[in-house]
C-alpha cells in the first residue's frame, strides 16, 4: 500500500515519543496535520523543527498523555480530508479515553447509520493518530479491528487508557 502524501501547507516536522514508540508529526501554520507511525511520502523534504509551536505543544501533550491517559489534547488540528472524513474525525474526538465504540456507533453519531463501511474507510484514513483517537473504534462484537499502526499498538493504547475490552464485552463511549 503506498504511503499517503504529506498534507498541504506543512511547515515543520518532528519525530516524537508516545506510549507506543516514536511517531512522525507535521504541522501547518493552522495546527497539527499529521501524526503517523510511518512517515508519508515527501516527509523528509519538510524541514525538521521540533520547536515549531504546534509540534512543541503536541510533544508536551503526548508526554502528559503518556503519564495520564485521560490527559486532554488541546493542540490545534489542521485535519485535511473530505467533508465526510472530517465529520467522522470530529466524531472520534468525542470518544473519551477509557471507552470504545463500534464503527456502527460512529456512523450513527454522524447521522449516517447505514454508512458503516464509509465510516470505516474514514477512520482508517485518519491522519492524526492518538490525538484523533481512531484506536478507540472496535468491531461491533468487541473485537479489535485494523489499525494503521498495527493491532499491537492499538492494544497497547487501549490498555494504557484502561479500555481494553475483555472477551465478549465492549465498553460504550
Amino acid at each position: 500500500m503506498p504511503l499517503a502524501p504529506l498534507p498541504t501547507g506543512v511547515v515543520a516536522r518532528a519525530t516524537l515519543d508516545t506510549p507506543v514508540g516514536p511517531v512522525h508529526a507535521a504541522a501547518t501554520e493552522r495546527g497539527v496535520a499529521l501524526l503517523e507511525f510511518a512517515p508519508p511520502a515527501g516527509y523528509d523534504a519538510c524541514p525538521p523543527d521540533p520547536q515549531q509551536r504546534w509540534l512543541a505543544q503536541l510533544a508536551r501533550e503526548l508526554a502528559a498523555y503518556a503519564r495520564d491517559p485521560h490527559a486532554r489534547f488541546a493542540v490545534p488540528l489542521d485535519l485535511q480530508g473530505t467533508p465526510f472524513q472530517r465529520e467522522v474525525w470530529r466524531a472520534l474526538l468525542e470518544i473519551p479515553a477509557g471507552h470504545t465504540v463500534s464503527y456502527a456507533e460512529v456512523a450513527s453519531r454522524c447521522g449516517r447509520p447505514k454508512a458503516v463501511r464509509a465510516v470505516g474507510s474514514a477512520v482508517g484514513s485518519n491522519p492524526v493518530a492518538i490525538v484523533v483517537p481512531c484506536h478507540r473504534v472496535i468491531g461491533r462484537d468487541g473485537t479489535l479491528t485494523g489499525y494503521a499502526g498495527g493491532l499491537a499498538r492499538k492494544t497497547t493504547l487501549l490498555r494504557h487508557e484502561g479500555a481494553m475490552p475483555e472477551a465478549g464485552t465492549r465498553r460504550r463511549g
